[in-house]
Protein backbone atom coordinates (compact mmCIF):
# COMPACT_ATOMS: atom_id res chain seq x y z
CA UNK A 1 0.00 0.00 0.00
CA UNK A 2 1.21 3.53 -0.95
CA UNK A 3 1.61 6.26 1.88
CA UNK A 4 -0.41 8.94 0.11
CA UNK A 5 2.31 12.02 1.11
CA UNK A 6 0.95 15.60 0.28
CA UNK A 7 4.13 17.53 -0.40
CA UNK A 8 5.90 18.22 -3.94
CA UNK A 9 7.96 14.80 -5.18
CA UNK A 10 10.87 17.30 -5.95
CA UNK A 11 11.21 17.25 -1.76
CA UNK A 12 10.45 13.23 -1.43
CA UNK A 13 13.38 11.82 0.24
CA UNK A 14 12.03 8.29 1.24
CA UNK A 15 9.07 6.04 0.16
CA UNK A 16 7.47 4.62 2.59
CA UNK A 17 5.66 1.10 1.39
CA UNK A 18 4.15 -0.77 4.10
CA UNK A 19 4.15 -4.53 3.66
CA UNK A 20 2.59 -7.53 5.79
CA UNK A 21 2.58 -4.82 8.34
CA UNK A 22 5.97 -3.55 8.35
CA UNK A 23 7.27 -0.33 6.85
CA UNK A 24 10.04 -0.85 4.14
CA UNK A 25 11.95 2.39 3.66
CA UNK A 26 13.51 2.66 -0.12
CA UNK A 27 16.43 5.14 -0.28
CA UNK A 28 15.27 7.52 -3.50
CA UNK A 29 18.77 9.13 -3.54
CA UNK A 30 19.60 7.06 -6.89
CA UNK A 31 16.03 8.58 -8.62
CA UNK A 32 15.89 11.14 -11.06
CA UNK A 33 14.14 13.65 -9.83
CA UNK A 34 15.04 17.06 -11.20
CA UNK A 35 17.31 18.19 -13.81
CA UNK A 36 20.80 17.95 -13.93
CA UNK A 37 24.05 19.19 -15.44
CA UNK A 38 27.75 18.32 -16.38
CA UNK A 39 30.96 18.99 -18.36
CA UNK A 40 34.42 17.43 -19.10
CA UNK A 41 37.33 18.33 -21.49
CA UNK A 42 39.24 15.14 -22.04
CA UNK A 43 41.78 15.05 -24.60
CA UNK A 44 44.51 17.38 -26.35
CA UNK A 45 45.41 18.40 -30.38
CA UNK A 46 41.93 18.72 -32.90
CA UNK A 47 40.48 15.64 -31.51
CA UNK A 48 39.95 17.10 -27.80
CA UNK A 49 36.51 16.59 -26.53
CA UNK A 50 34.31 19.06 -24.77
CA UNK A 51 31.07 17.79 -23.62
CA UNK A 52 28.44 19.43 -21.91
CA UNK A 53 25.41 17.22 -20.57
CA UNK A 54 21.87 17.82 -19.20
CA UNK A 55 19.77 14.87 -17.91
CA UNK A 56 15.99 15.05 -16.90
CA UNK A 57 13.06 13.24 -16.51
CA UNK A 58 10.25 11.98 -18.38
CA UNK A 59 8.17 15.26 -18.28
CA UNK A 60 10.72 18.00 -17.62
CA UNK A 61 12.68 20.60 -19.55
CA UNK A 62 14.97 17.98 -20.32
CA UNK A 63 12.42 16.04 -22.72
CA UNK A 64 10.92 19.58 -24.04
CA UNK A 65 14.50 20.13 -24.83
CA UNK A 66 15.54 16.97 -26.76
CA UNK A 67 12.33 17.10 -28.61
CA UNK A 68 12.25 20.59 -29.64
CA UNK A 69 16.01 20.18 -31.05
CA UNK A 70 15.24 16.76 -32.55
CA UNK A 71 12.39 18.65 -34.43
CA UNK A 72 14.07 21.49 -35.72
CA UNK A 73 17.70 21.04 -37.41
CA UNK A 74 19.20 23.63 -39.40
CA UNK A 75 21.95 23.91 -41.26
CA UNK A 76 25.38 22.41 -40.11
CA UNK A 77 23.90 21.69 -37.29
CA UNK A 78 21.85 18.65 -37.28
CA UNK A 79 21.08 16.80 -33.67
CA UNK A 80 20.99 13.38 -33.84
CA UNK A 81 20.49 9.88 -32.03
CA UNK A 82 23.03 8.37 -30.17
CA UNK A 83 23.11 4.76 -31.21
CA UNK A 84 25.74 1.74 -29.84
CA UNK A 85 24.99 0.66 -34.00
CA UNK A 86 21.95 1.04 -36.30
CA UNK A 87 18.93 0.40 -34.48
CA UNK A 88 20.25 0.19 -31.14
CA UNK A 89 19.90 3.35 -29.22
CA UNK A 90 21.32 3.27 -25.34
CA UNK A 91 18.62 3.84 -22.63
CA UNK A 92 18.38 6.60 -21.36
CA UNK A 93 17.61 7.88 -24.53
CA UNK A 94 20.37 10.31 -26.02
CA UNK A 95 20.62 12.87 -28.02
CA UNK A 96 24.09 14.67 -29.57
CA UNK A 97 24.13 18.27 -30.44
CA UNK A 98 26.87 19.45 -32.20
CA UNK A 99 29.08 22.99 -30.77
CA UNK A 100 30.66 23.49 -34.15
CA UNK A 101 29.37 23.76 -36.96
CA UNK A 102 29.59 20.78 -39.30
CA UNK A 103 31.31 22.10 -42.63
CA UNK A 104 32.50 18.96 -44.50
CA UNK A 105 31.67 15.28 -45.06
CA UNK A 106 35.40 14.37 -42.82
CA UNK A 107 33.64 16.31 -39.92
CA UNK A 108 30.03 15.13 -40.17
CA UNK A 109 31.58 11.56 -40.25
CA UNK A 110 33.35 11.88 -36.97
CA UNK A 111 30.23 13.34 -35.66
CA UNK A 112 27.97 10.65 -36.87
CA UNK A 113 30.51 7.73 -36.09
CA UNK A 114 32.71 7.68 -33.21
CA UNK A 115 31.78 10.40 -31.09
CA UNK A 116 28.07 9.15 -31.46
CA UNK A 117 28.72 5.71 -30.94
CA UNK A 118 31.03 6.68 -27.59
CA UNK A 119 28.37 8.74 -26.37
CA UNK A 120 26.08 5.63 -26.34
CA UNK A 121 28.28 3.11 -25.35
CA UNK A 122 29.18 6.09 -22.16
CA UNK A 123 25.66 6.08 -21.45
CA UNK A 124 25.44 2.47 -21.29
CA UNK A 125 28.34 1.64 -19.53
CA UNK A 126 26.90 4.20 -17.14
CA UNK A 127 23.82 2.67 -16.19
CA UNK A 128 25.58 -1.03 -16.28
CA UNK A 129 27.57 0.55 -13.54
CA UNK A 130 24.58 1.74 -11.68
CA UNK A 131 25.50 5.80 -11.94
CA UNK A 132 22.30 6.23 -13.98
CA UNK A 133 19.25 4.17 -12.55
CA UNK A 134 18.46 1.19 -14.81
CA UNK A 135 14.80 0.92 -13.72
CA UNK A 136 14.42 4.61 -14.76
CA UNK A 137 16.06 4.36 -17.94
CA UNK A 138 13.14 4.69 -20.07
CA UNK A 139 11.79 7.63 -18.21
CA UNK A 140 15.37 9.78 -18.67
CA UNK A 141 16.36 12.28 -21.55
CA UNK A 142 19.93 13.02 -22.10
CA UNK A 143 21.07 15.84 -24.07
CA UNK A 144 24.88 15.78 -25.05
CA UNK A 145 26.44 19.00 -26.56
CA UNK A 146 29.67 17.45 -28.53
CA UNK A 147 32.66 19.30 -30.10
CA UNK A 148 34.24 18.04 -33.45
CA UNK A 149 36.89 19.99 -34.36
CA UNK A 150 37.32 21.30 -38.18
CA UNK A 151 40.44 19.69 -38.20
CA UNK A 152 40.16 16.35 -36.23
CA UNK A 153 40.93 13.61 -37.91
CA UNK A 154 41.73 10.42 -36.14
CA UNK A 155 38.61 8.56 -35.83
CA UNK A 156 40.14 6.34 -32.46
CA UNK A 157 40.94 10.04 -30.33
CA UNK A 158 37.76 10.72 -31.05
CA UNK A 159 35.91 7.55 -29.97
CA UNK A 160 38.52 7.49 -26.51
CA UNK A 161 38.43 10.94 -25.49
CA UNK A 162 34.35 11.41 -26.11
CA UNK A 163 33.47 8.46 -24.31
CA UNK A 164 35.80 9.69 -21.83
CA UNK A 165 34.45 13.15 -21.42
CA UNK A 166 30.65 12.01 -21.51
CA UNK A 167 31.46 9.55 -18.76
CA UNK A 168 33.36 11.71 -16.49
CA UNK A 169 30.03 14.36 -17.05
CA UNK A 170 27.92 12.19 -16.43
CA UNK A 171 29.48 11.33 -13.24
CA UNK A 172 29.68 15.12 -12.13
CA UNK A 173 26.57 15.71 -13.33
CA UNK A 174 24.69 12.97 -10.83
CA UNK A 175 26.95 13.71 -7.87
CA UNK A 176 26.63 17.61 -8.39
CA UNK A 177 30.17 18.58 -9.10
CA UNK A 178 31.82 20.43 -8.48
CA UNK A 179 30.23 21.97 -5.47
CA UNK A 180 29.39 25.40 -4.82
CA UNK A 181 32.60 25.06 -2.47
CA UNK A 182 34.57 23.07 -4.65
CA UNK A 183 33.91 26.29 -7.10
CA UNK A 184 34.73 28.80 -4.76
CA UNK A 185 37.56 27.15 -3.68
CA UNK A 186 38.87 27.48 -7.80
CA UNK A 187 37.97 30.80 -8.55
CA UNK A 188 40.77 32.76 -8.05
CA UNK A 189 43.50 30.26 -9.13
CA UNK A 190 41.58 28.79 -11.99
CA UNK A 191 43.18 28.88 -15.45
CA UNK A 192 41.07 28.00 -18.22
CA UNK A 193 43.44 26.13 -20.96
CA UNK A 194 41.69 28.63 -23.63
CA UNK A 195 41.46 31.76 -21.88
Amino acid sequence: MLINLSFPVEKLWVLCLIFQNRVEVLNLVKNIMKSMIGEALIGSGPEIAHIDIVIGPRGGPVEIAFMNSLAMPRQGHTPLLAVLEPNVQPKPVTLLVNKVTIKNVAQATLMFGPAQAAVAKAVMDSVSSGLLPQEQADDIFIIVSVFIEWDAKDKEKVYEYNYEATKLAITRATESRPTVEEALAKKDSAKHPFA
